[in-house]
């Protein structure tokens, strides 16, 4: 969206990559646990299963009516924010997992949360008018395209330098101070990569950053839910990064996977 593209667009957009990203890490995972003859769980049975379905309903219901309301036009984006965190907070009390005894504690806690999100938005917003002023984003184009002109080899540099932004920096503020340097470039005569389709790219490139070492949080939080050091995990892991990356590749040199569901939508 720091690149003036549609929020409904960008959802829209994200649904066939998702899926894509999905089904490599799933055919990786049921190739191991074949492979490593992992337990095998309970039978398939539709009464539990159609049980959970059901109590799953209400919270199921929140992305139809976020994306749904961005999609058909009745709110914005920051207000599909406001609307989601309202069903969220009422989805709470329906459950009891939240009452008005711990509504105070929750709320400081989300303006903690809110505050250090905004500082870093705030911080790479003037990095990124710094940066436009020293005109960066120009020479950093004219340095990629003397480089190459031919949009495979300039993709292929850019998913690399995102790629390694990713694993030391976090989401928000990569795609701030980023997407002013390589919009132009991806947008420039003889790339003409749709703004849309970079967006989702980037986004990719940056979340499996997020769980690659040495700093990615992703990574981190997985390590402690699992109780494991990184050094345990890190190995096993190497086929699904492996998926991943292929997925990128895929996604980032096949644009209609991007952009078809956005044109059906009429974006």
């Amino acid at each position: 969206a720091s690149g003036g593209v549609s929020i409904a667009a960008l959802f829209l957009a994200g649904y066939l990559p998702g899926i894509l990203v999905g089904l490599m890490l799933m055919a990786v995972a049921g190739y191991y646990a074949f492979k490593n003859k992992y337990p095998v769980g309970e039978a398939f049975a539709w009464r539990p299963a159609l049980s959970a379905f059901v109590d799953a309903v209400p919270s199921l219901l929140l992305i139809i009516v976020v994306i749904g309301g961005m999609v058909a036009g009745y709110f914005t984006a920051t207000e599909a924010s406001a609307v989601a965190v309202f069903y969220t907070l009422v989805l709470g009390f329906i459950y009891r997992e939240v009452n008005w005894r711990k509504l105070p504690g929750i709320m400081l806690a989300t303006v903690g949360t809110t505050s250090i999100v905004m500082l870093l938005i705030g911080t790479s917003m003037s990095m990124s008018w710094v940066m436009a002023y020293e005109n960066i984003p120009q020479n950093v184009s004219e340095a990629l395209l003397s480089i190459s002109d031919n949009k495979i080899v300039v993709l292929l540099i850019i998913n690399f330098i995102l790629l390694v932004v990713g694993t030391f920096m976090d989401m928000t503020p990569a795609v701030l101070i980023f997407t002013p340097i390589f919009l132009p470039i991806v947008t420039a005569p003889g790339i003409d990569m749709d703004p849309t389709h970079f967006g989702i790219v980037m986004v990719l490139n940056l979340c499996i950053g997020i769980c690659t070492p040495p700093v990615g949080s992703v990574l981190f939080v997985g390590a402690a839910v699992a109780q494991r050091k990184i050094s345990q995990v890190i190995r096993p892991l190497l086929p699904l990064f492996v998926a991943m990356i292929i997925a990128l590749i895929i996604v980032s040199y096949v644009p209609w996977l991007s952009l078809w569901l956005p044109r059906v939508f009429g974006y």
